[in-house]
């Protein structure tokens, strides 16, 4: 593991960005950015064209290691090239932003109020490839919907068991078992949420750490516990669907706790803007997502 990466995900100021929409959110992700899906057609052209944002969002003055420790690729991304380097390698050596990849293969149909991961087959080989690339962490979401005690407690064990398969690769795991902001009793998922993550912490050997991206909570420094955990590198939040200046204001009112934001990072980005305007919107957006992340 590479040291000083270690340190500036454990302790640097800024927020991490979510740049991984896969298959199934990138046609969405696309529409927001201005490109219909009449302007393509095929996966090709389309995650041709979701790397061209990506790269347009990475290679912009506004996102540099200053404000952002980190950001989340999705594999293709991973496996694609800016400027000439892996996109690792640009992420880390040019802009010195510490690189982490989704792994997870989407959601699994709801069962009691949640959806666990589907089966991540080959894992083993992915951790190692993403090793090879320069690649620090991992990301995997699950999703909660009611406050139903065994789902969340299947949503955290599966997490965490995939989360020593991790470590064992000598990657540190995010795990993000998010409470979606529209369930029916949001505030008692995330107690049950908490106590079950607890548990889940309890049973890790000494030395081991894990991240923990979870949604906004109800009550505000509701993770404080966590923030200070020794067995948790750092807690990070999802936007989770409110808009960024939603966002931004719970995150600030949650002391400790950084973002990492997706959708709300790039709202407001249009493939039409020149390179002017795109680079000033995304460093307002920057602005605003890290003076929330440093409270």
């Amino acid at each position: 593991m590479n040291p000083q990466m270690h340190e500036r995900a454990r302790s640097a100021k800024g927020f991490i960005a979510a740049l991984d929409q896969s298959g199934g959110s990138t046609p969405k992700a696309l529409s927001l950015y201005g490109i219909k899906p009449d302007a393509y057609s095929g996966e090709q052209q389309m995650f041709d064209l979701i790397h061209k944002m990506r790269t347009r969002i990475m290679t912009s003055p506004a996102f540099t290691g200053e404000r952002i420790m980190g950001a989340i690729l999705f594999e293709q991304t991973m496996d694609r090239d800016v400027e000439g380097r892996g996109t690792s390698d640009y992420l880390w050596n040019v802009k010195r932003v510490v690189p982490f990849l989704k792994v997870d293969k989407g959601l699994a149909d709801e069962a009691n109020g949640t959806q666990v991961m589907k089966p991540i087959p080959g894992l083993d080989a992915l951790l190692a490839r993403a090793r090879s690339k320069g690649v620090f962490g991992t990301k995997m979401r699950s999703v909660i919907k009611h406050a139903n005690a065994k789902g969340i407690d299947d949503v955290v064990r599966q997490q965490f068991q995939i989360a020593k398969q991790i470590l064992a690769a000598d990657l540190v795991p995010i795990v993000e078992p998010e409470v979606d902001i529209h369930a029916p009793d949001k505030a008692g998922a995330e107690k049950l949420l908490k106590a079950s993550i607890v548990n889940e912490l309890r049973a890790l050997s000494s030395g081991q750490q894990v991240m923990l991206k979870l949604t906004l909570p109800s009550v505000d420094d509701f993770y404080a516990d966590f923030v200070e955990h020794p067995k948790v590198l750092r807690v990070v939040a999802l936007s989770g669907g409110y808009s960024r200046d939603e966002a931004d204001a719970i995150l600030a009112r949650n002391h400790g706790v950084i973002a990492s934001f997706s959708r709300a990072l790039t709202e407001g980005l249009t493939a039409q803007q020149t390179d002017p305007q795109f680079n000033g919107e995304l460093d307002r957006a920057i602005g605003s997502i890290y003076a929330a992340s440093i409270t």
